[in-house]
């Protein structure tokens, strides 16, 4: 039997633990069990064996098949979120396929953020009041808005003032079940969890080098800061990013593949940017890109996808800096190694394909003052469609100030509602707030605005 929201199941121990931990397949076992379903029950259902499903829930087999997760998820009733997986409002499918071609934008709570025109304005209030109420109960319920995640930890292991204590023996598979979490974590925007994780999963990472381990340490060491540079730049730890992503560069370029360097660069030149050195970020990606393409060394499509990133980051770095003829053009080379790649691939920490790019095209648009041009982009895409809560909520937000920058703050609010749904850490971010605190100017025309701002640490 499928499991209902009410049932004991969600609030046993076990099962806080686990979600609190990020382990999948243990949620996955513990939703199985209290629906009375063996592994092989389980296997019928999604199309895969009893060994399978097994191996998953022991944590032996990455959890990385997206439609099998979903699925699992449909057939146990599990929240998409507690899987990794973003919120899904239209049903499974590939994005721009001939069964699921890229249409409207996911409808949050019955209506779509883009709205339309000729909108009733009494309407429109009544939706937004009914938006706002919505996203105030499901995603925060009565607790208040949470606290800044932390990172004392990471700073103190960056001071070199010793390695947290992991407790974990350094094996390969303890390691790579470190990494995993992380990843997991990063894509459900569990952002506080990642940051009290992520200092004893490095020291981890680096005792398994102590071990004999070398080239497996200085990939996982470097995914890892990698991840620690994504984590900072949420938070708007530039300083921070800096020195994170010159140990990632570091970690990678003593012994892990081209893929894991090239990946580090796209982090170095995240770093740039942040910074301001927008011609310099623009060039380490450009050149990262073009030293993978000449490399045969890793399969083809994850080549493709971390050789389409950079250029996508280095068109948006060029935006940045008001370049409008670089960014089309690198932001073209982007779309061309989409082309190639012809579908969207998640693996590792990698995304990339055709929604990417057409993520990037919306930024973008927006940075030139394009803000029409963006929400064209923008309706393009649908969030359903996208792999983790993080890219979903991202767009959102993209798709947030593109409105604010259009003058049209219900939409902008809706949108902000939107990815409060997707990954309520996610709007705490410095933009978000800019923009909340913005829109509290209209506050008598957008029901509850002044309750969002304060969750999003507008106010504060």
């Amino acid at each position: 039997m499928a499991l209902d929201d009410t049932h004991p199941i969600w609030s046993a121990p076990p099962m806080l633990e686990a979600i609190a931990q990020s382990r999948p397949g243990a949620i996955v076992r513990l939703a199985r069990l209290a629906a009375e379903l063996t592994q092989a029950d389980l296997g019928a259902s999604t199309g895969y064996t009893a060994a399978s499903i097994s191996r998953m829930e022991r944590g032996k087999q990455p959890m990385r098949d997206m439609a099998l997760l979903r699925r699992i998820a449909e057939v146990l009733n599990i929240p998409p979120q507690l899987l990794g997986l973003a919120s899904r409002h239209t049903p499974p499918g590939t994005y721009g396929s001939a069964s699921h071609p890229p249409g409207p934008a996911t409808r949050v709570a019955g209506a779509s953020p883009f709205g339309e025109e000729g909108e009733d304005p009494v309407r429109r209030r009544n939706l937004l009041a009914g938006l706002a109420t919505t996203a105030a109960s499901t995603v925060f319920g009565a607790a208040p808005a949470t606290a800044r995640p932390a990172l004392a930890g990471l700073e103190d292991l960056l001071l070199h003032r010793g390695g947290p204590a992991t407790g974990v023996e350094p094996t390969p598979q303890a390691v790579a079940a470190a990494l995993a979490a992380s990843l997991r974590e990063f894509g459900t925007c569990r952002y506080d969890i990642l940051a009290r994780a992520l200092p004893s999963r490095i020291a981890l990472a680096q005792a398994l080098g102590q071990q004999g381990a070398a080239e497996r340490s200085a990939t996982a060491v470097a995914e890892l800061y990698n991840t620690a540079t994504r984590l900072c730049i949420k938070l708007g730890e530039d300083g921070l990013a800096a020195v994170t992503a010159d140990r990632a560069l570091t970690a990678a370029l003593s012994g892990a593949g081209a893929l894991t360097v090239a990946e580090a660069h796209r982090m170095v030149s995240s770093s740039w940017r942040r910074q301001g050195h927008y011609a310099r970020a623009t060039d380490v990606a450009v050149t990262a890109a073009q030293q993978l393409a000449a490399d045969r060394t890793a399969p083809e499509a994850e080549r493709l996808s971390v050789q389409g990133n950079l250029y996508a980051t280095a068109a948006y770095t060029a935006a940045k800096q008001g370049d409008r003829h670089t960014a089309r053009e690198l932001i073209a080379e982007a779309e061309i190694t989409a082309g190639r790649l012809g579908h969207d691939e998640l693996g590792g920490t990698a995304f990339f394909g055709p929604s990417q790019v057409l993520l990037h095209q919306i930024s973008i648009s927006h940075l030139l003052g394009d803000s029409g041009q963006a929400i064209e982009h923008a309706r393009r895409v649908n969030a359903g469609h996208l792999p983790t809560p993080e890219r979903q909520a991202r767009y959102w937000i993209d798709v947030a100030r593109s409105f604010d920058q259009w003058g049209k703050p219900d939409r902008c609010y809706r949108a902000l509602l939107a990815a409060e749904q997707a990954a309520p850490q996610e709007v705490r971010r410095s933009s978000v707030r800019t923009i909340a605190a913005g829109l509290m100017r209209h506050d008598r025309v957008l029901p509850g605005v002044r309750a969002f701002a304060n969750r999003a640490g507008a106010l504060t």
